[in-house]
């Protein structure tokens, strides 16, 4: 018999440990059924390839980053320098979306979605993860095309849309995995993301502010 390669033992265990966190949760999830999906009979698997189950999630999500950076970079680079808020979204929820397209994606939309993200918005100071990607550089210029807003503000309502938009993707993913059919087709679907998430962005400020 072949002897499996340690990158190919990563891979099965991340590709098993997309399908059971997306079922039972980051948290919920036990490490000995994802070490059991992957084939694999050593049960301390996954501590050995990536040292926790914490290491394990953080492979799991940097291959999700990895899969949406691929679409958002170019399409971000195709945008004109001075183009609106929705030119913006459509390129970050395309991006998004492409996970749609397969389980693999649909299963990491879910466990995104149950993930206590702290990207830094709030306080001005964006998580490093961040970094010189394509999102980053994307919410950069939401910032700067929101700059008539109270500071205050337009932090918040930056963060709030990156979550609104995190958690309907998410729902359609789950609905999808589950057999349920949407109200809507998915080109509307994300049209209507776009245009809800922009009015939620240009949304006038309370007097008193």
């Amino acid at each position: 018999m072949a002897r499996t390669s340690g990158q190919e033992t990563r891979e099965k265990l991340i590709r098993a440990a997309e399908e059971v966190f997306a079922a039972q949760g980051p948290d919920g999830a036990q490490l000995r059924d994802i070490v059991r999906l992957a084939g694999q009979s050593n049960p301390s698997a996954v501590q050995y390839h990536f040292g926790s189950r914490a290491g394990l999630l953080d492979a799991v999500m940097t291959g999700r980053q990895a899969r949406t950076e691929r679409v958002l970079a170019p399409l971000l680079d195709a945008l004109d320098e001075d183009c609106g808020v929705p030119e913006l979204l459509t390129a970050l929820v395309t991006a998004e979306a492409s996970l749609l397209a397969d389980d693999r994606g649909l299963r990491c939309l879910r466990i995104s979605s149950r993930l206590t993200h702290e990207t830094g918005l709030r306080t001005g100071s964006p998580h490093p993860v961040l970094g010189d990607t394509g999102y980053g550089r994307l919410i950069a210029r939401l910032g700067d095309r929101l700059g008539g807003l109270p500071e205050p503000v337009r932090l918040e309502r930056l963060d709030l849309a990156l979550a609104l938009i995190g958690a309907a993707l998410a729902d359609r993913a789950r609905r999808r995995l589950d057999g349920v059919e949407p109200l809507t087709d998915d080109a509307f679907f994300l049209a209507d993301l776009v245009g809800t998430t922009t009015a939620f962005l240009h949304a006038p400020v309370p007097d008193g502010t």
